[in-house]
This record gives structure tokens, C-alpha cells and sequence, in this order.
């Protein structure tokens, strides 16, 4: 009966999940930021989505996004927080031919996934990268970026038209401006230049990781991250400093408690008392007499032995 029960329940679930992942899938997104930055802190292609819900989605909402396969486990899932604050999610990863499917709850209308595409080509000077975006979403306004690198030139992308900004890093950016996309509906673009050298841009330039500061492969630590490493090394030290202390004392009041049973043996009250003589006393001076004598030690007087 448990058994028919458990196959019932798996059943329901298995019927479910793709319903209610099929319900997700048919947002319609309000906008999709795409950025990519090729040999930013990798010799790889650095690609951040920064995903945009509707105001009527009802949170936390189950999403889920294609990304290449070859990119293996992404960089970052996150969730912007009202502060600004990027916060990472739990995620489930799933193969799904040439991609990998995450699939993760989306806790805020801001969403935030990065992952590194190894897809970057990489001839001599010549650099090639081909990009896609899946169509996993109807999208109401999509956008793409691509960073120049440090030290390339010859940028082109393709096809579309961009427009050219410099950034506070001092690099090239290149924006298309894609517009409405339907759901399944794919955009690719191609982005080549050249590059003699092999320095990656975050080395040279003055810019902070878009990753989130607490995810696990950033390469940046925040509070977010060291709060609970500072945390449990603050509970370390009380164990630590707690068990000390309890030697220590345990030591000292060990010390007493041992002494007061030894002074309590039978055995030592019994020689205490022979050692301290008999209870004769010199009838004619008072003396107490030691043990086994018959004179008074002070007056020579016989004592009285009963």
C-alpha cells in the first residue's frame, strides 16, 4: 500500500512540475541586459544577464534559463536585493543537449546569472566569439553590450547597429539595442577583434567584479560572505577559550577538593592522633606525658598509669 502510495505521489509530481515550469516559461520578461565581457578576468568570454520581472509577477517565481553546456556550473545566480545588494540562490543544474538548464526561484523581480563561455576563439591576434540567446522567455526589451578588452582593437559586431560609449574604466563599450523578442524567438550576434597580447582587463583597469560580492566564485569577499566565517570563528574561540578555562579552573578546584579527600581517610586521622602522644598527664605539673613514659619529663614526678 506505501509503495502504491510513493509511486502515485512520484507520479503527480513528474505530471506538475513540467506544468508549472511550462506556466513560468510564458512571462513575458520586462527586460533582459545582456553583457558581455570577452578576457575580462578569464581568457573566456564573461556573460551577465541582468533580468528584469514583471511588477505582476507573483515571487518567488520558478525560472528557468538555458545556458551552454561547455560553460559547465555558472559563475553567479543571484537576486538584487531594494538595497542593491546581490544576493546568491540555491539553483539545480540540468543537461539539456548542447546546454544546461538552471533552474532556480526567483526571489526578487531583479535577477542576476553570470557564467564564463569558453566558446571565446582565440588565433594568434585574431579574436572570434559567437553568442545566442536561447529564446527561453518572451522578452519585452532586450538589450546587449559588449565590452572592448584591454589592448584590442578592430572591434566588430554583428549584425546590428551599435553605438559607442566610454565607460569609467576608460574601456569601450558597444550597445545594440535588440527590441521585443517572442518567446522561443533566438538573437545571435558575432563579436571579432584583434589582440596581440594576452593581459585580461581587470588587471589593468579600475573596476569592480559584477558578480555577486557573496557568491561562491567571484574572487570577492563581502560581509555577506565573511559574516558567517567571522561568526563561527568567534564560536570557535569561545569553544576554545571555554574549554580552557574549564582546565584551568577544573585544575585549580581539582586541587582542594582532592586535598579535603585526602585529609578525610581514616587511616591518616589514626596516624595523626598516634603521632601526637598518649592522654597521660603529670599529676603534680600538668605535662603531658609522651608515649611509653613513666617520669614526668618536667618535674621527674611518677605518673599514673591506668
Amino acid at each position: 500500500m506505501q509503495k502504491k502510495i510513493s509511486l502515485f505521489l512520484l507520479s503527480l509530481i513528474l505530471f506538475f512540475v513540467p506544468v508549472l515550469a511550462q506556466a513560468q516559461q510564458d512571462i513575458t520578461l520586462s527586460s533582459v541586459e545582456v553583457d558581455l565581457w570577452p578576457e575580462f578576468d578569464r581568457p573566456t568570454m564573461l556573460v551577465i544577464y541582468h533580468i528584469t520581472l514583471p511588477d505582476q509577477t507573483s515571487l518567488p517565481a520558478t525560472m528557468s534559463l538555458r545556458i551552454p553546456a561547455a560553460a559547465g556550473a555558472p559563475n553567479a545566480v543571484a537576486m538584487k536585493q531594494p538595497d542593491g545588494a546581490l544576493i546568491t540562490v540555491p539553483y539545480t543544474q540540468e543537461a539539456d543537449g548542447e546546454w544546461s538548464r538552471l533552474v532556480f526561484q526567483a526571489t526578487t523581480k531583479d535577477v542576476q546569472v553570470e557564467y564564463y563561455d569558453p566558446g571565446l576563439q582565440i588565433s594568434g591576434d585574431q579574436r572570434h566569439y559567437e553568442y545566442t540567446w536561447p529564446g527561453d522567455y518572451a522578452v519585452d526589451a532586450f538589450n546587449l553590450e559588449v565590452q572592448q578588452p584591454s589592448g584590442a582593437t578592430e572591434m566588430q559586431i554583428k549584425p546590428g547597429t551599435v553605438t559607442v560609449r566610454q565607460g569609467d574604466d576608460n574601456l569601450n563599450y558597444y550597445r545594440m539595442n535588440v527590441g521585443s523578442l517572442t518567446l522561443g524567438q533566438q538573437f545571435q550576434i558575432t563579436v571579432d577583434y584583434k589582440k596581440s597580447t594576452d593581459q585580461l582587463s581587470a588587471g589593468s583597469v579600475p573596476v569592480e567584479a559584477s558578480g555577486p560580492l557573496d557568491g561562491p566564485n567571484t574572487g570577492v569577499a563581502s560581509m555577506t560572505t565573511l559574516l558567517p566565517w567571522f561568526l563561527g570563528g568567534i564560536g570557535l574561540l569561545l569553544i576554545v577559550g571555554g574549554g580552557v578555562w574549564y582546565w584551568v579552573t577544573g585544575r585549580q578546584k581539582g586541587r582542594p577538593q582532592r586535598e579535603l579527600h585526602r585529609r578525610k581517610k581514616p587511616s591518616e586521622s589514626q596516624t595523626a592522633d598516634s603521632t601526637e602522644g598518649s592522654n597521660v598527664y603529670c599529676h603534680q605539673c600538668g605535662k603531658r606525658a609522651a608515649v611509653g613514659d613513666r617520669f614526668c619529663r618536667t618535674c621527674g614526678t611518677e605518673l599514673r598509669i591506668n
